[in-house]
Order: C-alpha cells, then structure tokens, then sequence
C-alpha cells in the first residue's frame, strides 16, 4: 500500500530535526520541541502537520531572529546543487520535507529581518523549496521582495531562479493566493522576461506555470507575451509557451491559437457518429469523428472535445478533454476514433439522461451530438 502523502512529516523526522537543532544550539530543548511538533500527529493532515513544526520552532527557537537564523542554517545538509527529489533528514542536515516549516517560520516571522529572511529561504530553497514560505514575505514587503527577487535571476543555483517564478505564482496550488498579482501580474513580467531562456527546463517549466496562472485572469496579456516570445525563438522557449498556454489552448482562446500557428480550421465536417448512443454508468462512450482538409497548404490542427454533463436541475455544464494535436495534408481525410471512460471520479457528479459532445478544432466548434447516460 502506497504510504500516505501526509506521512512526509512523521516522528522520525521532526527527532532528527531537533537533534540538529540541539547540535547547533546546546540549550535547545530538544525533548520539548519533539513532544510539541508531534502532538496528535496522526490526526493531522499533511499543512496541519507542517504548520505544528512551525509553531514548535517558534516555542523553542530563540526569539531573536537573526540567532534563529544562524542555529537554522548551521543544520541544513550541505548544498551541492543536485536532484532534490527525494531527500530527507540525515546525519549530514536537515533537507527535503522538513525545509517547509522551516520556511514558513521564516516568512512569517521575517519581513522586519528581510535580507536575512531572504538569505534563509534562498538557501532553504537549495534543498527542497521555499514557494511557500516566501508569499508571507510577497504579501507584506512586496516591493523589497521583488528587488531581490530580480537580483537572483542570474544566481547560479537553478534552485533559487527557480524559487523566483516559482514562489511568485498568482495562483500557486497548495498556496495562499497573491491577489495582488491575480489583480495585476506587471510587477511580475520582467522576472519571467529575465528566466524565460534559463539553461535549465526545471526553471523553465515553472516560468510557463506562472504564466499560465496569470493566463486564468489576463488571457489577452498572456497572449500577448506568447506573440512577443515566439518571434525568433528555439524549441525551448516554443515549448515553453506551449506549456504557458495549455489553460487557454484548452479554452480555444483565439488570439494565443494564432499566436501558435492554428489559424482558422478549413475543413469539411464529413460526419461525427456516436458509437454508443446509450451508455451504462461506469462503461465507456465511443464516438468517431471524419474530417476532409480543405486547404491546398498543411495545417496544424488541435481536437479537443467537450462533454455536457447532465446538471441535478436539468441544465448542462461543459468540460473540455485533450484528444489530438496533428497535421493535416492538402486535400486529405483523416478518420478518428475515441473511448471516453464514464465512471465514478471524485470530481464530478454524474446525473442520468442526455448529454452532449461537441467536436473543437482550432477552438472553433465544428458539430454536436448527443447521447444518453444510464445508472
């Protein structure tokens, strides 16, 4: 059986961290911060847990920050810059896991210390993150922060360039959200200008999941940048904004399509059969789409599908699912089957009766039909 998520905070973990804590600061109650971080853990989930550290750090550290700071850095496991997946609390430090109540504890109790918090988390970020913790400073010193947010973005740790796009998303999960930046992502723009060619896909990657999350509020700003981005770039910036605007490839956004290259679909709709007009609860939709290319030239093509989901008051709600990406030549019929599993998921409530399926290309709705769910 796959061990629980929230068992990444357990026992042995939180002794290690204060043995360490000990070993740097000989009056460290060891023993106390234990009892405390472990209160009724297995009753917690996996934040509750994180936030119980926190605030037994806060108990038994000293109240001066800047000597917390000093007992906190003397216990991390020392920096090579490599793969953090997968590292924990060792006899070399503290790393992985137990570094996020470690900088929840410095963003929350930093932003009157904010350069020694900010070296904290730079380097609570080299072995596992500090996304979280640095939002507390974001929220409260946002202006300080993004000054040397902007002085990091040429550190060569690909940790900390990471921390800066990572740390500053609008809408990061798990996350408190930046409704400064939902409202307004400028302040952020000239962070992701700066990372958007980084060496490393894994700064990359989370340059185009910021920008995706500010995609969900300014889908013409981030169209826009998609547009400035793609003139002249390499396959790993092209992927970049791929990835950056999968929210409103999915939404069949116009203006970011364009920008991409998938114009407007010159096609001929040859027929869309459903397979199984009639679906049991828990068995599996089959439809087949024909589609003939109208165009004398290759064009790309995105086909997706939406599925209307019967409402409990009878109306219908759409959700949109992948299906492919292709190219397709002059003159030339493609012909498409898809199986579309219709079953219990935690997301979502199934009501029977009809629904409906729509075929998009290009964003652009081609045709409907309709089926009917059985339970």
């Amino acid at each position: 059986m796959t061990e629980p998520f929230k068992n990444s905070f357990n026992t042995e973990i939180i002794k290690g961290m204060g043995e360490h804590f000990l070993s740097a600061w000989p009056e460290f109650d060891c023993a106390g911060f234990v009892e405390t971080a472990t209160h009724r853990l297995d009753t917690l989930e996996l934040k509750a847990r994180s936030n119980q550290i926190t605030e037994a750090m806060v108990r038994y550290l000293p109240d001066d920050f800047e000597r917390s700071c000093e007992i906190i850095l003397a216990t991390l496991t020392p920096d090579d810059d490599g793969d953090i997946s997968g590292i924990t609390v060792t006899s070399d430090g503290i790393a992985g896991w137990a570094i996020m109540p470690m900088a929840h504890y410095a963003g929350l109790h930093g932003a009157n210390h904010l350069e020694l918090a900010m070296n904290l988390l730079k380097e609570l970020t080299k072995r596992f993150t500090s996304e979280f913790g640095i939002r507390f400073l974001l929220l409260e010193k946002q202006e300080e922060t993004l000054e040397i947010l902007s002085q990091w973005t040429n550190d060569k740790s690909r940790h900390v360039r990471r921390l800066i796009s990572e740390g500053t998303r609008p809408r990061l999960p798990w996350a408190m959200q930046l409704s400064a930046f939902v409202k307004d992502p400028a302040p952020l723009l000239p962070l992701l200008e700066a990372l958007k060619d980084d060496p490393e896909e894994y700064v990359r990657r989370s340059v185009a999941n910021n920008l995706n999350d500010i995609a969900k509020d300014h889908p013409e700003r981030v169209a826009e940048i998609a547009e400035h981005w793609l003139v002249g770039a390499n396959r790993s910036r092209e992927k970049l904004v791929r990835h950056a605007c999968r929210t409103l490839i999915k939404q069949g956004h116009q203006r970011t399509l364009q920008a991409l290259g998938y114009g407007e679909p010159k096609i001929k709709l040859n027929h869309l059969n459903v397979l199984t007009p009639t679906v049991d609860f828990g068995q599996t939709l089959i439809f087949e789409l024909s589609l003939t290319s109208m165009s004398h030239e290759a064009q790309p093509l995105i086909i997706d599908y939406i599925i209307h989901h019967q409402k409990a008051n009878g109306e219908m709600t759409p959700k949109v699912f992948k299906w492919k990406n292709m190219t397709l030549h002059p003159e030339k019929m493609i012909t498409v089957q898809k199986k579309h599993a219709i079953k219990k998921v935690t997301t979502r409530v199934y009501y029977p009766g009809e629904h409906r399926i729509e075929i998009m290309v290009n964003g652009v709705s081609q045709t409907v039909a309709d089926f009917e769910l059985l339970m």
